[in-house]
């Protein structure tokens, strides 16, 4: 059975860091690209951050260039978004997929609330 968990969301107040977690199982973590996506109330949801299985190559939302990191451990299943000098507009539900793409196969995970206010 295929599982995407998140998990370190919460409240944080402008200028603040967040790492959020989604840890994998059921399906070979490594071959999977695994990407961070974030949907705010009553906008579309956006891509923020991915990562290739082997690591070596992540890309960013020009929104969080420079602010977030993705990362990812192959060993624990998991991969990692750590968030640093949050702003209000961050706020939003997070949410993790796994795509393999050669087999066009993809799994989401639940989402986590993250929430950015004093």
């Amino acid at each position: 059975q295929v599982q995407l968990v998140e998990s370190g969301g919460g409240l944080v107040q402008p200028g603040g860091s967040l790492r959020l977690s989604c840890a994998a199982s059921g399906f070979t973590f490594s071959m999977y690209t695994m990407i961070w996506y974030r949907q705010a109330p009553g906008k579309e949801r956006e891509l923020v951050a991915a990562i290739l299985g082997t690591g070596g190559t992540t890309s960013y939302a020009d929104s969080v260039k420079g602010r977030f990191n993705i990362a990812r451990d192959n060993a624990k299943n998991t991969v990692y978004l750590q968030m640093n000098s949050l702003k209000p507009e961050d706020t939003a539900v997070y949410y993790c997929k796994a795509v393999y793409f050669l087999e066009r196969r993809e799994y989401w995970g639940q989402g986590t609330q993250v929430t950015v206010s004093s």
